[in-house]
């Protein structure tokens, strides 16, 4: 039996009510929180972001309140070198990166195995919605979906391996949100129990992720084009436009233009009519399977999109090609994207090109 466990405390409600939940059933529960925010005095005001100064002390009180201990570790330069680096440069190339995913890969359920062993515990628990199941029979760790599909987060947990979802515990991954805030008021965690979600990028508490990358790249201006590559205009830098992207391209066409791809090698910022956003097809790179490969999945490409059919096809090990039964609009290089069959996930990778 687990006896002691090691509960990844960001100081909102859900990890607070993940830790409640443990500490209930009797487990010898220590807090950890993890302190990401390059600068406590550029962290978000209370309520926004997530990680920051008023995140961990927020996990102290709940902490205090359970009697349990709680530990804070500063990982500021691995979570620079990891998230905010990688974000930076995949703008740089192009691309749109998702944060999220980069930060549960390299920052948080790493370091979370590595203490938990440190500290003798059977067991890491986080407060994700999603779900893990044990396959007896196949001897393999399951991911599935969360039981709120307005909170699922299963999408951003695909690079999750065999031996993470081992250690691992998601315990309001089979409840409802509004159920882990009704836990929160019987616990009397006051502190969190109403608390905001988190909105923005932790590093990015304003929202405003053009600001910050004009702070971290140069820009240089080019051209605006029609795919059949009629100049329009001028951009302000590549870095600061994403697929899909419709307000603040500085043209006035009489008719709504969306980015349509952005040409690195020319500097130059492809948009058009919306039904050019559609295609049918694209390249995965960085591939990590939880389950074996599968020919035919559900395929979600980007966080706020349902997803569609599509057929997978191999590339070598590390890379394949996704062919949706329909076009999908705004596939987005650098986004992730996940095959699911049902509420399970087979695996994940990295947008690398649109077909």
């Amino acid at each position: 039996m687990v006896k002691r466990v090691v509960v990844a405390m960001s100081g909102g409600v859900d990890s607070s009510v993940a830790a409640a939940l443990m500490h209930q059933q009797g487990y010898e529960v220590i807090g950890i929180t993890l302190t990401l925010s390059p600068n406590d005095s550029q962290a978000a005001p209370a309520g926004r972001g997530c990680c920051s100064v008023w995140d961990v002390n927020d996990a102290e009180k709940v902490a205090w309140k359970l009697g349990i201990r709680h530990y804070a570790f500063n990982l500021r330069d691995e979570f620079q070198k990891h998230v905010i680096d990688d974000f930076v440069n995949e703008y740089a190339r192009g691309r749109t990166p998702n944060p999220c995913r980069r930060c549960n890969q390299h920052i948080k359920f790493d370091h979370l195995l590595r203490r938990a062993r440190e500290l003798g515990a059977d067991k890491v628990v986080t407060g994700h919605y999603a779900r893990i199941r044990h396959d007896e029979q196949a001897n393999t760790h399951r991911l599935l979906r969360g039981l709120d599909p307005n909170k699922d987060q299963s999408y951003v947990l695909a690079s999750l391996t065999q031996e993470q979802l081992a250690w691992t515990l998601f315990p309001v991954g089979e409840l409802a949100k509004s159920e882990v805030r009704r836990l929160a008021h019987e616990f009397d965690l006051a502190s969190v129990a109403e608390k905001a979600e988190s909105q923005d990028l932790c590093f990015i508490p304003d929202g405003d992720t053009s600001g910050f990358l004009r702070k971290h790249l140069s820009d240089q201006p080019g051209t605006i084009v029609q795919s059949d590559g009629t100049p329009l205009g001028e951009h302000q830098g590549l870095a600061h436009y994403t697929v899909g992207q419709r307000k603040g391209l500085g043209i006035a066409t009489g008719k709504p233009r969306y980015v349509l791809e952005l040409r690195m090698a020319e500097n130059q910022l492809v948009v058009g009519d919306p039904e050019e956003l559609l295609h049918s097809g694209m390249e995965v790179e960085e591939l990590n399977w939880i389950q074996n490969f599968s020919e035919r999945a559900w395929v979600k490409y980007r966080h706020k999109t349902p997803g569609a059919d599509a057929r997978l096809e191999r590339l070598g090990d590390d890379r394949l090609t996704v062919s949706f039964d329909t076009p999908q609009r705004a596939l987005t290089p650098g986004q992730v994207s996940v095959f699911y069959q049902g509420d399970e996930v087979l695996g994940g990778g990295t947008i690398a090109h649109i077909r």
